[in-house]
């Protein structure tokens, strides 16, 4: 323990914020979500934790916000619901006046704010989570927050534990992604949420989410044996390429 980590507005001799660097520790001890997007979808995959007692289900990950919009997290969970039922009520506000969607650039600028806010207050703590939120206005949006309030527009991305290896297969293939087919983004995103697996883990419909929203579907996440469909084509694919490997 450090004397400079009492309050998130102390700084270190060094520059440092140590609440600011613990928050981004709990991100990246989260498990991993990847998210990706095309022009008319947006695509999350996210692995649930595994369960402490035989008699306790897998930790939900995935959040519905608004027809046209949800979030996947990585971090502390509790933060998490906060941020959610925020965004929920602003997506609901929206709504009433506006009668319309709310922009997905908007909302994510507002949560940025409240993140940033945690920042300069003492007393206060960071929010201990980064999410990925996509959506539907115009087009397919894809954003990722930080506990720090900066937020980014990606084509793709990964947050979580061991998702250094996800954002280095995206990075790969990212630009094939805009006007990729769903079923082979879904399975893209599937490809790269495996590579954060442990030894011995593998995707699985208990303990995987693929949530989908698009032009021509509201935000829908796929839990247990809904996204068998999804994971079998993945499974599949990824067997007919092992073979071809062989060969």
């Amino acid at each position: 323990m450090s004397k400079y980590d009492t309050d998130v507005t102390r700084w270190s001799p060094e520059g440092r914020l140590h609440q600011m660097e613990y928050a981004m520790k709990a991100v990246e001890k989260g498990n991993a979500a990847v998210g990706v997007r095309s022009k008319t979808h947006a695509v999350i995959t996210a692995l649930k934790r595994t369960p402490q007692a035989e008699l306790a289900s897998y930790q939900e990950k995935v959040f519905g916000l608004d027809p046209k919009m949800g979030m996947a997290i990585a971090g502390l969970t509790s933060d998490a619901r906060e941020l959610a039922n925020y965004m929920r009520n602003e997506c609901m506000n929206h709504r009433y006046v506006f009668d319309d969607v709310m922009p997905v650039g908007r909302l994510v600028d507002q949560v940025g704010n409240k993140h940033q806010a945690n920042t300069m207050r003492p007393g206060r703590r960071p929010y201990g989570v980064g999410c990925i939120i996509i959506g539907y206005d115009t087009e397919a949006r894809l954003y990722r927050t930080c506990p720090s309030g900066n937020y980014y527009n990606y084509k793709g991305i990964a947050i979580g534990h061991r998702s250094q290896s996800a954002r280095t297969y995206l990075e790969r293939h990212y630009e094939k992604f805009e006007d990729m087919p769903l079923d082979d983004l879904v399975n893209v995103a599937l490809q790269a949420l495996a590579t954060t697996c442990a030894d011995g883990v593998e995707l699985k419909p208990e303990n995987t989410t693929i949530a989908i929203v698009g032009v021509d579907r509201d935000f829908i996440a796929y839990n247990d044996e809904q996204a068998k469909k999804w994971l079998d084509t993945f499974k599949a694919e990824e067997k007919a390429e092992d073979m071809e490997v062989e060969e």
